[in-house]
């Protein structure tokens, strides 16, 4: 329960009330023609790299990034510094090694760019299976966790029927910005969160620093002892431990959020809607700014969760901390019951609100459009699929990757799902990643060895994950009580990232079923765009 008042309560309602009734009606009008392919995948390649570098800056702060990297500083200090940092990271290498050559490869999908030089049934299908499998899980988590925080944020008692109802909320609303507004209607949604999440934000971070007369040192030791570990607060090994083991566990999930996160479908999809190389060039520089910027102030505010509000209380609330910012906004408002305390807790509120919602509209749309571009219009279609047939099956698509997602999400709304954001990340890092740097960048890279990385990767990071500390064997497991961790990290990183550029390698020098013709022609087709794509021509 949150003690405010249901005063307080009533404008939290009327503020999210506000926030749909807009969002909605801006989808409404920025939606597509029913037959303009070019305007719902990319927004017509409108927007400004202003717009655009917001929009895609929203994307990739997720409510992952926002709600539990916040909690993994106000709990493990330096292990969630590093992760914040890896996160920003992990954008700057998009921009400065693929956003060009994917703007230039790309379309609609990842499937465009993987199958520019190696078209066919098979690279389309398997683009499609990847992007759902990196996609869905990390929206299984969005949404059950959005069941406890709005329960916990409207202070409704935590019963099923409660949580249940807010999961499916969240969800219907996802799919109405997903099916209605297209990649303009989200990327405006996104823009809106981004404004909404650095304004309160900076508030919150200004306020934390204002208590503690602006000296970091000052924060940083009441971090230490609010955490009550100390001078371990500062060093690593709060969150995975420091023996060789926890050591490597979290080097490789360090390696793994830097690669994986800013490969998403969800966010490279972004990347096509820029007007050409110079805007995606511009767009990039505004989102890692931002990006950057953002983590900054998570690290300002999830020290201050910790310094101000205390891991005890925190975790009392939540065992993952992904309430602590809501906490710090009820300790930093002023007395319980006063304007200034329920005006700061309801915009904290109204920030996670609509994180929520854009986050899983974005990833719904991209989970869609793989489904209706890449395995009906060109697996099940070949290429001819109408404009009109295609956006119609985008649509379905979307309410169809909803239900399931509702449905998946109401299942497992009382487990401990961050498992999946992490399987959603090294999935992204062990398939996407190899896929798309081979195929941009090797001469040599086959349809074989491009279908090795792919499913390779893939199964490699969920089959090591399954069998991983994150799952059992822990008290922190998903199943606690089981004892089937025959690998003995929580993130797969280390193994299957290497595993998946491996196979990609294993799989083209192995290809025996080429001939030597279509090797020949494969690669003239690869240097006829290779100055294109390297180059950054428009």
């Amino acid at each position: 329960m949150n003690d405010f008042s249901s005063g307080t309560q009533a404008l939290v309602l009327v503020l999210f009330t506000t926030l749909v009734t807009v969002t909605l009606l801006m989808c409404v009008m920025a939606g597509p023609d029913r037959d303009d392919l070019t305007n719902f995948y990319t927004g017509y390649l409108s927007l400004t790299p202003l717009k655009n570098g917001l929009a895609i800056a929203g994307d990739y702060i997720s409510a992952a990034t926002v709600l539990s990297t916040t909690g993994i500083i106000a709990l493990t200090g330096y292990d969630g510094y590093v992760l914040a940092v890896s996160t920003a990271l992990s954008l700057v290498l998009l921009m400065f090694l693929l956003a060009e050559p994917l703007r230039n490869a790309g379309r609609f999908t990842m499937g465009d760019v993987l199958a520019r030089n190696m078209p066919g049934r098979a690279v389309r299908i398997a683009a499609c299976l990847v992007t759902l499998s990196a996609t869905l899980p990390f929206l299984v988590v969005q949404l059950s966790g959005a069941g406890s925080l709005l329960t916990f944020i409207l202070d409704i008692p935590h019963a099923a029927g409660a949580r249940t109802a807010s999961i499916v909320i969240v969800g219907t609303l996802m799919i109405i910005y997903a099916a209605i507004g297209g990649m303009r209607g989200t990327a405006l949604i996104q823009m809106i969160k981004i404004v909404l999440l650095l304004g309160t934000s900076i508030a919150v971070a200004a306020l934390v620093l204002n208590r503690f007369d602006w000296s970091p040192g000052d924060i940083l030791r009441a971090a230490q002892h609010g955490s009550g570990a100390g001078p371990a607060y500062l060093q690593q090994g709060l969150q995975l431990g420091t023996s060789t083991g926890g050591r490597l566990d979290f080097v490789g999930f360090q390696i793994t959020v830097i690669l994986g996160v800013a490969c998403l479908p969800h966010i490279t999809m972004r990347l096509y809607s820029a007007q050409d190389v110079p805007a995606v060039r511009r767009s990039m520089s505004w989102a890692v700014g931002t990006v950057t910027a953002f983590c900054l102030l998570v690290i300002i505010m999830g020290t201050g969760a910790a310094a101000l509000v205390g891991s005890q209380h925190i975790t009392a609330a939540d065992p993952h901390g992904r309430t602590s910012v809501l906490m710090l906004s009820q300790m930093l408002g002023g007395a319980p019951g006063s304007a200034g305390a329920a005006i700061l807790y309801s915009a904290v509120a109204g920030m996670v609100f609509i994180t929520l919602l854009s986050s899983v509209a974005g990833m719904t749309l991209a989970a869609a459009s793989s489904l209706a571009h890449d395995l009906f219009a060109h697996a099940v279609r070949r290429g001819r699929a109408e404009p009109r047939t295609e956006m119609t099956v985008a649509a379905w698509t979307s309410v169809a990757v909803g239900i399931v997602a509702i449905g998946l999400a109401t299942m497992v709304q009382y487990w401990d799902a961050g498992v999946l954001t992490t399987l959603a990340i090294c999935i992204g890092a062990s398939a996407v990643a190899p896929a798309l740097t081979y195929s941009l960048f090797w001469r040599g890279f086959t349809r074989t060895g491009l279908l090795a990385t792919l499913y390779g990767g893939a199964a490699c990071a969920l089959l090591l994950m399954v069998f991983s500390r994150a799952v059992s064997g822990t008290p922190s497991a998903v199943f606690p009580h089981a004892d089937f961790d025959l690998f003995p990290m929580q993130s797969t990183g280390l193994v299957s990232i290497p595993f998946g550029y491996l196979a990609g390698w294993l799989g083209s020098r192995l290809d025996h079923r080429l001939r030597a013709a279509d090797s020949r022609e494969q690669r003239l087709l690869y240097e006829e765009s290779e100055a294109r794509l390297l180059a950054a021509a428009e």
